[in-house]
């Protein structure tokens, strides 16, 4: 089953809708993802108030708007024009000042080392050019500045859970298109070398997963599937957290570590 970036348009108006599967993403993965980098920004003794933030696929601002509400001057960029949209009107709502463009990865339309911190949750397993996504990160950070990740380690358990589990067996799948490719999930080590090659310095990985009985968590997929549980409700009983495996996903950070070099002109943004 190739991989379905378009779902973003389909569905990409109802990302706070519990009831669009979007809105899985939120749930309690939101939570555990920026309790975390709260957590980091916090050991490495980072005041976030004032600091200039770019969320790399924003999708429809579930983070975004939990670092501006930190006190971050966020800028949350996505190639999906119908996300940034809502991701937009959501934000207007609570009074949240976001700046979202539409704007892929590949290409950050941001100045050399003008962020400090870069985080980028749920998107790393889906572009095709994982390199220049990277390249691009640690263009626009400061030196010192801090990048904050999560995704998918490539393993039998994640095959089972994101690929069998959640997108392939008709009484759990979450859609029914394909939303990921085992192909593209990535070891620790192999995003480690990336970081290394674009000065970026890892700090460490640490396990993200589902803390629910796997018997639970199978039968609640089910229930969803069926209608009876939201897909918000679904994804708040997984019970997302911090988890010694990282055979599922993972998340870490890295800290630029020097100024990156090469040619290409800088962008304004």
């Amino acid at each position: 089953m190739p991989i379905d970036n378009a779902i973003y348009d389909r569905l990409g108006s109802g990302w706070w809708d519990e009831s669009n599967p979007l809105n899985a993403l939120n749930g309690s993965f939101t939570p555990a993802r920026f309790a975390y980098f709260r957590d980091v920004l916090d050991r490495l003794g980072r005041d976030p108030a004032g600091l200039r933030a770019v969320d790399v696929g924003c999708g429809g601002g579930f983070l975004a708007e939990e670092f501006a509400r930190i006190g971050c001057r966020v800028v949350g960029v996505d190639p999906s024009e119908i996300s940034i949209t809502t991701a937009r009107r959501h934000a207007s709502a609570y009074r949240l000042k976001i700046g979202y463009v539409v704007n892929a990865g590949e290409r950050l339309a941001l100045k050399d080392e003008s962020v400090d911190i870069a985080y980028c949750c749920d998107v790393l397993e889906h572009v095709a050019d994982l390199d220049r996504v990277v390249a691009e990160t640690a263009r626009v950070l400061k030196p010192g500045g801090v990048y904050l990740f999560d995704t998918i380690n490539r393993t039998r358990a994640s095959k089972l859970f994101f690929i069998k589990l959640l997108q392939e067996w008709r009484l759990t799948r979450v859609v029914d298109s394909g939303v990921h490719s085992w192909a593209m999930f990535i070891k620790p080590l192999e995003l480690e070398e990336i970081l290394r090659r674009h000065g970026l310095r890892l700090g460490e990985v640490v396990g993200l997963g589902p803390r629910a009985g796997r018997a639970s968590l199978g039968w609640n997929f089910v229930r969803m599937r069926l209608g009876h549980l939201t897909f918000g409700e679904a994804s708040r009983l997984m019970d997302i957290g911090p988890v010694r495996r990282i055979d599922l996903s993972y998340l870490g950070y890295a800290t630029k570590i020097s100024r990156r070099s090469g040619s290409g002109a800088s962008r304004q943004g």
